[in-house]
């Protein structure tokens, strides 16, 4: 039992290496090497629990989702109106943005330069978490609280590009604004967009 744990936790080293390493050069810029020199391990270990390169922000793709999705269907479960679950998970989208910034880094900057990020099974970890903003539209819906003509389809994309793009220009301009203020002014342009009037 204690060999596994000792495994994990030198996987849990590189990918935690990996994202410091892609943060500051970029997926690109980066290599195996220096992600191994910043998590303390030979090269080859690398190779040991990932394929490549590619395959190590997959997977650090696929834990970081899994985590997330946990904690978004947490906060959409919690009691509350429609537009009170809807603007939770505003929140909690931009606290994870400026609470982690090397994270939101690789996953919202570098993961989009991956190839194999497009072909991947791992976007269907995205479309789960986008499916938990729909379901609060449809909860919203079917309780009379929001407008019946909206497409929950729409309004799960477009909430979550409006948060992609908020945390984007964020990360770019330097981390100069409250990311809480932000998630509180669009929070509040949602809930009364969607409201049934």
């Amino acid at each position: 039992m204690q060999a596994k744990t000792k495994e994990n936790d030198k996987r849990s080293r590189i990918l935690d290496a990996a994202v410091r390493v892609f943060a500051e050069r970029g997926f690109f810029g980066a290599t195996v090497a220096e992600i191994a020199r910043a998590a303390g391990v030979a090269d080859g270990t690398i190779y040991l629990y990932f394929k490549s390169k590619d395959d190590v922000l997959l997977r650090l793709f696929d834990e970081k989702m899994t985590e997330l999705l946990a904690e978004a269907k947490a906060a959409a479960a919690q009691d509350g109106s429609a537009a009170a679950r809807l603007s939770r998970l505003v929140q909690l989208h931009l606290a994870l943005v400026e609470r982690d910034p090397a994270l939101a880094q690789v996953l919202i900057v570098e993961l989009r330069q991956s190839a194999q990020f497009l072909k991947a099974d791992g976007r269907q970890k995205l479309a789960a978490y986008l499916d938990v903003f729909g379901q609060i539209v449809r909860d919203g819906q079917e309780a009379g609280e929001l407008d019946p003509a909206v497409s929950p389809q729409t309004v799960k994309r477009a909430i979550f590009g409006a948060l992609d793009e908020l945390a984007l220009g964020w990360l770019m301009s330097g981390r100069r604004t409250s990311l809480k203020k932000t998630a509180a002014e669009l929070s509040g342009w949602l809930v009364r967009g969607l409201a049934n009037k």
